[in-house]
Order: C-alpha cells, then structure tokens, then sequence
C-alpha cells in the first residue's frame, strides 16, 4: 500500500539540489515551511494562470495543513513544470507514467538573479552566524515557549505558520487555562503535550483474539514488525504501537510514556502494570512515515478481562480511541459471538462512531452461501452493540500474505474480495489527506467537553454548603448525578449527548472533595466560546488554498 506515488516528489540529486535552493529562497521564515503568502510570491514567477496554481496547491497540501514542506514544494515544482508543458495538472497525473525523477524544473521567471542576490545577503559577515538562517532553533524555541510552564509570554500571531500552530497557540492561550481550573485532566483526558499535535494519525485494530490484528498490519507493510507473534492462541498478550523509526527496535512502555517527542504521556495515569504490557515497535518504512498502527491484545471472554489483566483495559482503549483517525473492529467468521468483555470496550469507543470500521477477516475460509450467512450474522450482533440506526460500514476479506482461495470463496467471491480490500485500502489512503481535518475536529470536540466538564464541576461546588454538612451533601449530589447534569444542561442549554458518562463521572468525583472546586469563572468560558466562534474560523480561514 502506497500514500502517494513513489516518483512524484522524487527527482534526481541534480534537481534536488536546484529545488532545495529554490525552498530556501521561497521560504521567507526560515521555518521549513512554504506559507500561502510565500506560494503567491514565488509560483507567480511561473507565469501560470490562477485556476492552474489553485490546483497545484490542493494537490501537493493534500493533507491540507496550510503549508508545503520540502517533499510538497518538489510535488508542486513538478506540477508547475508539467502544466508548463501543456499537461492538466490533476491528482491522477501523480500515479500517471511520467518520469518525474528526470523532469525538468520549471521556467521560473527572474529566479535566478533573485536567489543569487540572495546569496550574497546570506554570506554577508552581518550573517555570518550558522544560526540565523537555521530552521531548528526556530521551531524548538517556538515549542518550548508553547508548552514551557514557567513562560508567560504570549506567542506572537506572526510565529503560526500553520494551523496546527494555531491549534497550540489557542490550546495554551484559551483551552488549557480552562481545563487545568477545573481539573479536566483528572476526569476526562490528560492535558495535551507538543506531541500531541504533531503525531501522525493513528489507526487502532480491536477484535477477539486470533481474528487476525497482527497478521493484518504485517499485510499492510508486507513485512513483519519487531515484536510481533502470530498463532492460533492468544499471542499478541501487550499493546504494542507500531511506527516509524530510525531502526528496527522495541522500546519499553515505561520509556515511551516518558519521552516528549512521543504523544503517549497520558498513559502513566494507567500505572505500571499497564506500561509493562506496552511498547513501542520502531522500524523504517514508507507507510510508517505517514500512518502508525496500534496492534492491541486479544479481548478475553467472560470475567478473565478483569480479573486475569492487572490494568483497565477499557480506560486504555478508550484513551487510544481519543487519539486515533480510524478504528478497525476485526471478527473471524467462526468468532461472530460478541462476549460481555467485547460489548464493554465497544461501549467505551462512545464519541468516536465515525472513526469506526469492520473489517470481517477470514473469510475466504467459508464458501459463498454460508458468507452471506455470516454477513447477516455478524450484522445482527453488533446492531445490538452499536445502538445506532445507521448500518456500520463492514469490509470483507482476507488480509493475509496467502492468496484470496478460489476454492473456498469461487470466482464471485473471489472479486468481492478483491473490491473490498481496495475500499479498505483507499480509506486508509485518505487517513493523512484528512489528519488536519481530524485533528481540528478532536480539538473542537474536546473545548466542547471541556467547557460542559467545567459548568458540571462549578453547579457541584454552588450546591456545597458554606459551613455544616459538607459530607452528606457531597453524597448527595454524587447519588443523584443525573439530575445535577439534567440541571447543567437547561441552565445553559447544552446538548445532552455532549455530557460524559454519568458512572464513570460518578467514580472519579467520589476520590474528590467537591468544596475544594473552583466557582464558575465567566471569562475562562467566554475565552473558549471565542475561540469556538471566531478563532478557529479564522485560523483556518488564513491557512485555506491562496488561490481560493
């Protein structure tokens, strides 16, 4: 499986040397970045029409993150050359036959006076520190001043670049104060990190054990991984993230909870017992380079979930689904069964319906007939699960290294298969074309949580008396949650499905003294309602295609 084509954004080392000249040129911040207002600048030397340059921004930002890095600036010098020549510039001509490592550059008018002017100002003894046109010093210091504790400095509308920039300034400017009143991170997520933002986009695999969840990210890579086990028992018994790396390895989950450039600190809220049972698995790989897998254990029947795990394992899939772009439920054919186990940690994937897929795997092991059979079956189950209307999207296939067997599924089956894996496969295609997309959602998700979390936790702190029987009113407003959310929500006429869970609520608000709550502060709310309404419009506004 390939993100993209592997010659567009590939060119010879001739050529990449003249592209790397031309990115520095164009990119007025040093940041490693080609902004909208560079693009104008620079692609108007190019001498081609609006219309043409609108769509050589929306294919080379396919991901849509506001800017070019130096892999979409060669993309969108290769399209400029080629609409140059009379060719029309759509995203199919990246997997068309054109040999894109040996294509020219472009005709870019004037360029070549401008960059050597250039030059000459860079080796001018006033610039002479190695520093000054530096991409890295940049960015670290703009993060540590981000996400430094002990900076109070504002960061400066100027150093956003992309919206991913923006999302953090606006998370440490207007969310964060928020949720750290009033303890969001203890109730509902832990607070966000650099990392957090910056991760690539993640899809989890979940499912019954031996329904195939190694087997099917070892498919996908056409390799295996470090760490992995396959067998018909119970093999994979840790969850285990599967990303890019410099070198084959497996990192310890205590050492991946605490390294900063890695989005997984919230789980040492989980304990020991949890990061003994995680890892990271590290190897170099295309696909790893724009998506990273979370292989998970297989979920166990009846009351060994619980009892036989020493950490909850609900709380870690429900952390995980947080954080994913895609959720990959797999069932085998002759595991159809959903236990009470398995309905549980479905239950707790509540909030994240859209990031839902079903993958039935396996399924070449049944012939025809008894596929729709199966079909229906499985259908069935998770209707009683899912508790929607809307039929989930289910994928049918085999996702192994073994050939589809004709004997097994016939000639029928066998292009059913075919047109299914490729659906699946283009829906992970699109995962890191709709990350930003993703990642703005989640953040919006989350301001709308935060600010319901911080009305229910200010109404709990306005019913506690000033002096006598704190206590028993304490117990009081935890029996009767229901109605203190029912209450919240009239009051400021909040949508009920936004509310969190009442009993899990109810669990973390009994460790709490409730009088020690903070009273509702108008201008943290307003500050997020800002940010809601203008804020983020804006950002995303100024981060759109500049052609537009």
């Amino acid at each position: 499986m390939e993100i993209d084509s592997v010659a567009a954004g590939s060119c010879s080392k001739e050529n990449q040397m003249i592209y790397q000249e031309w990115f520095d040129f164009a990119d007025s911040d040093s940041d490693g970045r080609i902004t909208g207002n560079d693009a104008i600048k620079f692609f108007a030397m190019s001498n081609l029409s609006r219309a043409e340059l609108k769509q050589v921004w929306a294919i080379a930002d396919s991901k849509r993150q506001g800017y070019l890095g130096f892999r979409e600036f060669v993309i969108a010098m290769q399209l400029v050359s080629l609409a140059q020549a009379g060719r029309e510039i759509s995203h199919e001509v990246l997997n068309s036959d054109v040999d894109f490592r040996n294509l020219s550059p472009p005709t870019m008018e004037g360029l070549d006076v401008l960059v050597a002017k250039n030059k000459k100002k860079k080796h001018s003894p006033q610039l002479s520190d190695p520093d000054v046109n530096s991409s890295t010093p940049v960015q670290t210091s703009l993060s540590a001043a981000w996400f430094s504790s002990k900076s109070s400095k504002k960061i400066p509308i100027s150093s956003v670049t992309s919206i991913i920039d923006g999302l953090k300034r606006l998370y440490i400017q207007k969310l964060k104060p928020l949720e750290a009143t009033y303890r969001f991170n203890d109730f509902v997520s832990p607070l966000l990190t650099n990392s957090d933002f910056d991760a690539k986009p993640m899809v989890m695999l979940l499912g019954q054990y031996s329904t195939g969840k190694t087997t099917f990210i070892k498919h996908l890579l056409k390799t295996s991984y470090p760490g992995a086990h396959i067998g018909p028992e119970p093999t994979t018994d840790r969850f285990v993230v599967v990303m890019s790396g410099p070198d084959e390895r497996s990192i310890p989950g205590n050492t991946v909870a605490v390294q900063a450039d890695m989005p997984f600190n919230g789980l040492i809220s989980f304990g020991t017992a949890f990061l003994s049972k995680f890892e990271c698995s590290q190897m170099p790989h295309p696909l790893l380079e724009h998506i990273t897998f979370v292989d998970t254990p297989g979920v166990l029947s009846g009351e060994k979930q619980r009892t036989q795990r020493a950490y909850d394992f609900t709380g870690v899939t429900s952390w995980f689904a947080a954080k994913c772009d895609l959720i990959l439920l797999l069932f085998d054919p002759h595991k159809l069964d959903v236990s009470d186990e398995f309905k549980r940690v479905i239950s707790s994937l509540r909030g994240h319906d859209d990031k839902i897929r079903v993958v039935l795997n396996k399924a070449d092991q049944v012939d025809t007939q008894q596929l729709m059979r199966v079909y229906g079956a499985l259908m069935w189950s998770l209707g009683k699960v899912l508790n929607t209307p809307e039929v989930v999207r289910v994928y049918i296939g085999s996702f192994s290294d073994k050939p589809i067997d004709e004997a097994f599924t016939g000639p029928i089956g066998k292009e059913l298969f075919e047109k299914e894996q490729e659906d699946l496969l283009a829906d992970l295609k699109d995962i890191p074309k709709k990350a930003c997309d993703r990642r703005i959602n989640e953040f919006v998700k989350r301001a709308r949580a935060a600010k319901i979390h911080a009305y229910i936790i200010s109404h709990l702190k306005k019913e506690m008396p000033a002096l006598m029987g704190k206590a028993k009113v304490q117990q009081k407003l935890i029996d009767n949650l229901e109605d203190v959310f029912g209450k919240v929500q009239r009051e400021h006429h909040l949508p009920r499905g936004d509310f969190p869970n009442v009993e899990q609520f109810r669990e973390v608000l009994t460790g709490y003294n409730i009088d020690k709550f903070e009273k509702l502060k108008p201008k943290l709310i307003q500050a997020v309602d800002d940010m809601l309404g203008y804020d983020i419009p804006e950002l995303l506004k100024n981060f759109r295609n500049p052609y537009d």
